[in-house]
């Protein structure tokens, strides 16, 4: 097809739509075309009116069944497929949920996925960052539809206000047999998540154990209003948890301010967070590579630094 029209799949939960949403409609709207909307959902009549509102979406379209209750990637999928042939770009926030499905629909285009965009030079050309974001690779690609996953760090947060898209329901697919919700475990927490977090407060493997990591690093957190992130070889360790962890085999964020604190900066770290707008390193080795993107760094005893700075805040 020669319209640009794009799909953007949308990230929520049933009653509002997720920030890395939004972000996605930004790199959709650099696409060219028009921009959809998917909210794929059980009762999810609260977030399609919500993905209505945001600015540049000309069309929401709203499948409610109740196979697409748990976003079993394989019924989203499959919703996305129902309406695939009248796009010429689909993308996806590149999340855990969008990572899960992109590449099913993918498959079943017999397409290449584009992955981790960060930036839309043309409808069918695209950067992304490749090896640990220490080169871009600009991608062409002449499929006749672009199933993409978007970097949301790479692209601005569309408005979620000012739009007035019309609300167009599709219907529901029927639940796929392949896979089936067991359980959720949910981690209550009063931070803000790591990926919407304007501060973040991480620790490395310097802090030596999970009670100084809480001692230390939770108070900063907390006088902040930060979220707590860790790295890799913090949480291998078993200082933090696994859904702290920055870096490429964690979460990507780019927050305001992102304070380093006993992290020397390996390189899947650095990648994870070094389009931070302000990034401060605190650490005793002034070799370490996380010096190399620090916009301030102390040299100095993270034990003594960190305590103080609290009682200075």
């Amino acid at each position: 097809m020669t319209a640009l029209v794009s799909l953007v799949v949308a990230e929520h939960d049933h009653a509002s739509i997720k920030p890395a949403t939004l972000n996605t409609v930004t790199a959709a709207l650099a696409c060219g075309g028009e921009v959809h909307v998917l909210v794929a959902g059980a009762n999810a009549a609260e977030a399609a009116k919500a993905a209505a509102q945001i600015a540049g979406v000309t069309k929401v379209i709203a499948a409610d069944s109740p196979s697409l209750a748990e976003n079993l990637a394989e019924n989203v999928a499959a919703q996305v497929l129902a309406i695939a042939s009248n796009y010429s770009h689909i993308l996806f926030p590149s999340t855990a949920n969008g990572k899960n499905v992109a590449p099913r629909v993918a498959a079943k285009l017999d397409v290449a996925q584009i992955s981790d965009i960060t930036k839309v030079d043309s409808p069918d050309t695209f950067e992304r960052p490749i090896y640990a974001g220490n080169a871009i690779a600009t991608v062409q690609s002449s499929d006749a539809t672009k199933v993409i996953t978007v970097r949301t760090t790479g692209f601005d947060a569309a408005s979620a206000t000012g739009g007035s898209a019309a609300i167009e329901t599709a219907e529901g697919v029927a639940d796929s047999g392949k896979s089936a919700f067991v359980g959720r475990e949910v981690t209550k927490s009063e931070r803000p998540e790591l990926t919407a977090a304007k501060i973040i407060v991480s620790g490395g493997r310097a802090l030596g154990s999970a009670e100084k990591f809480t001692e230390v690093m939770a108070p900063l957190a907390d006088k902040l209003n930060a979220g707590l992130g860790a790295s890799r070889a913090a949480v291998d360790a078993g200082y933090a948890p696994n859904d702290w962890q920055v870096g490429q085999t964690g979460k990507i964020v780019a927050p305001q301010l992102y304070i380093a604190a006993g992290i020397s900066g390996a390189i899947q770290h650095l990648a994870g967070m070094k389009d931070s707008k302000v990034i401060v390193a605190i650490n005793k080795d002034e070799e370490a590579p996380i010096f190399s993107v620090a916009d301030y760094g102390l040299v100095a005893d993270l034990f003594v630094a960190v305590p103080e700075l609290v009682k200075a805040l």
